[in-house]
Order: structure tokens, then sequence, then C-alpha cells
């Protein structure tokens, strides 16, 4: 698999303008393969809270630790660099803070309000963790106005708790469905493949999360991104992918995008198009 390496001078000025911010990228921290291509195009996704996850994913590259307490100015940071890049459409996400009493829902939803203050043109996605499924930290980010309200199944129930050691495939789709109930217009999930999972089990989980309510759905190959972490299974086929993609739209998605290399949040401006043309 080969992703694009993008514009030198392009992805060279990001990470001057992101270090200079004080803010962190999950195609960094995540050791996003697309990371270049995207740069490319001025268009990155923010992780907020800090670099240290409070949980331990199979999958992620992500430290995970005793997090440092919230930057209340990390919101109008973020803003600011959304602005000065120019950005129309603008993907946060953070690590899991289950030290937090909202899990980081406050700080996403000042972050959500501070990017349509300073750049009332860009449409917001966020990638938010579980909450632990509390309707009230979730309410708090619809209400704050999200373009696409994301939350990632990452993997197929079965395998869940091996990939995701802390979270819980149900309460994952909760998340989705509680969002959806609260009144937000556009929602998302994501998966990964090559971790162990049957075709069967890949389409009960398509049927579940559009039960529940989304929109639009990701898929895309797992890559282990240290000898520390789950190995690959397999390496699926590109034409399983597109298997996967005309399933979903048989069920309903109104915009689903799967390949090997597509990752949660990759071309996110462009799938979001196909799903609500508004803010």
């Amino acid at each position: 698999l080969r992703a694009k390496s993008g514009h030198w001078e392009r992805v060279h000025g990001m990470r001057v303008l992101l270090t200079g911010s004080r803010l962190h990228t999950v195609c960094e921290e995540a050791r996003c393969p697309n990371q270049g291509e995207c740069w490319t195009r001025g268009t990155a996704t923010f992780m907020l809270l800090g670099e240290t996850c409070t949980r331990s994913c199979g999958f992620c590259a992500v430290a995970t630790g005793r997090p440092a307490p919230p930057d209340p100015e990390e919101p109008q940071h973020v803003a600011e660099a959304s602005r000065r890049l120019g950005l129309t459409f603008v993907v946060v996400t953070s690590v899991a803070r289950d030290d937090l009493k909202d899990g980081g829902a406050s700080h996403f939803a000042a972050t959500v309000r501070a990017i349509r203050e300073q750049n009332p043109e860009a449409r917001v996605e966020v990638l938010v963790p579980d909450f632990k499924g509390d309707p009230d930290s979730i309410r708090l980010v619809v209400e704050s106005g999200p373009a696409v309200f994301n939350h990632n199944l990452e993997t197929v129930e079965r395998l869940t708790k091996r990939v995701r050691i802390q979270a819980r495939y149900s309460r994952s789709l909760d998340v989705l469905r509680i969002a959806k109930a609260q009144g937000q217009p556009v929602t998302k999930t994501g998966i990964m493949l090559g971790l162990g999972e049957t075709e069967a089990e890949v389409l009960a989980l398509v049927r579940d999360a559009r039960a529940a309510g989304c929109d639009i759905l990701t898929i895309g190959q797992y890559l282990q991104p240290t000898k520390q972490h789950l190995p690959v299974a397999e390496f699926v086929h590109p034409d399983r992918f597109k298997a996967f993609e005309a399933a979903a739209y048989a069920l309903g998605f109104t915009s689903v995008f799967s390949g090997p290399l597509v990752r949660s949040s990759y071309h996110a401006e462009a799938v979001a198009d196909v799903s609500s043309p508004g803010r």
C-alpha cells in the first residue's frame, strides 16, 4: 500500500503553523499514512485535550498515561489556526479523557463554537470518544452545532474487547443513536478491516450502524503502527472494500468511503458534502 507523499513545502508550512500554535493533530500522533496528501491540501484533524490517552486500544499509536489538565485556550488556538489556514471544513477529535467528568465534551463544544465564531464559513466535524455513553455529554457536543458527529465503531462486535479494551460495541452504537435522537443531522462511523473479522461480521456491523441512524461510513485497512500493537491478520483485497461499500449503500447510507488507505477523516469534506450541504 502506498500513500501520496504530498508537497514538501506545504507539509512543512503546516507543521510550523501547528507547532507554533501548540496544537496536536491525529495525523501525526496516530501516524496516519495520508498525512502528506491531506496537509498538501491544507486540511488536518486537530486533536484536542493533549497527546496522552487514558485508554490503551490495541490498534492505536497514541500514548497512554496520565494526561495533563485541559488547556482552556486550546479552543481559541484551534479556531485561529483553522482561520489562518483558510479551512472550509475542520475536523476535531481527541484522546479519550476518562479522567474528566464529562469526558471532554464541554471542551469539544467550546472548540466548535470558537471555530464557528472565528471562521464562520467553515463546517466542523467532531470525531468523539464514547463519553462512557453519557447522554448529557453527547448533548453538549450536539448542541454546539457540528455539521457531522462522528464516533467510530472501529471493529466488529466479537473483536471489540480485544481491539478496544475499555470500550463496548453496544455503547458505541448507543452514542450514535443518542446523537441522532438529540437532533444531530448527520452522524458518521468508521471501521478497520484486517483484524480477523469475517465478511458476515462486517455486514452485521454495517446493519447495526445503519439501524442506529448512521448516515456516513468509512472503511479502511488496519495497519500495525508498531510491533507492540495488534498484528495485521489480513490485507483485504480492494474488491472486498468495494463490495462492502455497495452493501452499505444498499442499506441506506448516504455516503460511503471504502478502500485500503481510507481513514476516518480522509477527504472528510467530500464525504460530508454528499450527505449534507448545510452547516
